[in-house]
């Protein structure tokens, strides 16, 4: 099950997943023609595909969503939580409704969807999440989503000891900067950085690709990452490991200030 998989990294995940056989449970929210093209094409790449139109902003849905799963196969074995969405506000700007709707949009799916998931992994399964380097690091605009993702990760780590009895694994991946349809979006709120600068601290110097994030989930999801719990896994080119600009940019004529000598 992939929520959110009818573009971007969902789709992307959806079709690797495709060549190893299998059901892949393809849930959208709104673009019913997206979803069922991203079904053909996981049918031709050897999987099944079924999509399953469901808002994560809907408990309801949710669960109804997990039903078609327990109409369909009986069981799952891996859920992925993609789907996000956010208003983008200084944190001055922030109203309650843009507070309880990132939570219902992000947080609170990934939970519950989880929690419905448990119920199906009957021999053990893998949980991933979708983060984002917001979560570590302050973007203009993006408190509430950023937040969200940090929780997201909190949750993950909770989640690993709890299920780890049942066979569960539960991990999540954070992507950093993706080459994606929301970048070019994203990247023109005011206040952003230009995309060049950023693209300039990335030891790879370039953003990530989808299908490198997709290729990351699906080794999560894999037998080689069985003894994986628990754990945020960066996919943004180096990025995270960088100084900051001001140790980054400091000259030989840069230096932090003297320690003060006992008595002077």
């Amino acid at each position: 099950m992939i929520t959110g998989a009818s573009r971007g990294i969902g789709r992307a995940l959806a079709l690797t997943l495709a060549a190893q056989g299998g059901t892949v449970f393809v849930n959208y929210k709104k673009n019913g023609d997206l979803a069922e093209q991203t079904v053909a094409d996981v049918d031709a790449a050897g999987g099944r595909g079924i999509a399953v139109q469901a808002d994560m902003e809907d408990p309801d849905a949710l669960r109804l969503l997990f039903d078609r799963v327990a109409e369909e196969t009986g069981r799952l074995d891996h859920f992925v939580s993609n789907a996000a969405a956010s208003a983008f506000k200084n944190i001055m700007d922030v109203k309650p409704h843009h507070l309880d709707r990132s939570y219902a949009m992000n947080l609170r799916p990934f939970v519950l969807g989880a929690q419905e998931a448990v119920r199906l992994m009957d021999r053990g399964g893998r949980i991933v999440a979708l983060s984002s380097y917001g979560s570590v690091r302050a973007y203009p605009t993006y408190a509430t989503l950023g937040a969200m993702k940090a929780a997201i990760e909190a949750w993950v780590r909770y989640m690993a000891v709890e299920f780890a009895p049942y066979g569960i694994n539960v991990n999540a991946v954070n992507g950093g900067l993706v080459e994606s349809d929301s970048l070019e979006y994203f990247y023109g709120v005011p206040g952003m950085p230009a995309m060049r600068e950023v693209l300039d601290r990335i030891p790879a110097k370039r953003p990530a690709r989808v299908q490198e994030l997709a290729d990351t989930i699906a080794f999560l999801l894999g037998p080689g990452a069985g003894y994986i719990t628990g754990q945020t896994l960066m996919v943004d080119g180096g990025l995270s490991v960088v100084a900051p600009p001001f140790f980054a940019d400091a000259g030989p004529e840069l230096a932090l200030p003297a320690r003060p000598v006992r008595g002077a």
